[in-house]
């Protein structure tokens, strides 16, 4: 056991854990932290390891809450449904949640289809553009801060969000620019634009009712992650492109 274990607080481990299992509120919608196992269906990925992780230093057991939507699964932290929740940190989820600096890098890009005239990130935002996304995510957030005359339509999810681009409903699909490459490849007629209009900050996150302490807690839990390489091995052992460690906070 590591000293971190050793030093945990049982009030602490109560503030995290107070029925004596930990919840984990895990989102399958981002494929970089989460995916099912192709033999049995389990959850697998990056978020699943940095949960059963911190669950073992706790020293208790773990529950993986498992949603298909990023909006799902912010609401079950900040709900009380969950212990411990993976998420892109953005202003419009600070109330009633306390996060940690993030863990990875993901990029935020436009796919559009190859007729289309557009080249750069910076020509999406016009007027007769609509963009499809996938309702409270991370990039929906984003852009619905930032976009000031294209149309921004949200729908349930990725795929629908991608369907509806290669629909002809809409001129732009924005998503998590592996997701976008994947896409392109799975089936000729779309490109994913150069470069990227956002940089995603996946963090952990707990209720905001579990206090600062053990903000502080999932926090120190977060840099030690990062500095100890077990993210980059994640990332590694789930290959995952498209994503980076976060440099130390």
């Amino acid at each position: 056991m590591t000293q971190q274990q050793t030093t945990i607080s049982p009030a602490l481990v109560s503030a995290f854990a107070p029925s004596g299992t930990l919840r984990a509120s895990i989102n399958l919608g981002n494929p970089i932290l989460a995916n099912k196992d192709a033999a049995t269906g389990e959850p697998e990925g990056v978020s699943i390891d940095l949960a059963r992780e911190f669950a073992r230093r706790l020293g208790v057991a773990i529950e993986l809450v498992v949603f298909e939507k990023a909006a799902a699964s912010v609401d079950a932290v900040k709900n009380e449904k969950a212990d411990i929740g993976f998420f892109a940190i953005d202003p419009a989820r600070s109330e009633g949640l306390l996060f940690t600096a993030p863990y990875v890098l993901i990029e935020g890009s436009y796919l559009v289809p190859d007729a289309s005239a557009l080249t750069d990130n910076a020509q999406v935002d016009a007027n007769g553009n609509r963009i499809s996304v996938g309702a409270g995510s991370a990039y929906d957030l984003f852009l619905t801060r930032e976009i000031k005359a294209a149309e921004i339509v949200r729908l349930q999810g990725a795929g629908p969000a991608l369907a509806a681009l290669r629909s002809g409903e809409v001129e732009v699909a924005a998503g998590i620019r592996r997701m976008l490459e994947g896409e392109a490849k799975r089936a000729p007629g779309v490109r994913v634009l150069p470069g990227r209009f956002m940089v995603i900050q996946q963090a952990m996150g707990t209720p905001a009712s579990r206090g600062t302490e053990a903000q502080a807690l999932l926090a120190a839990f977060v840099e030690e992650m990062k500095a100890s390489g077990f993210v980059a091995d994640a990332l590694k052992r789930h290959r995952i492109e498209g994503a980076s460690v976060a440099p130390a906070a």
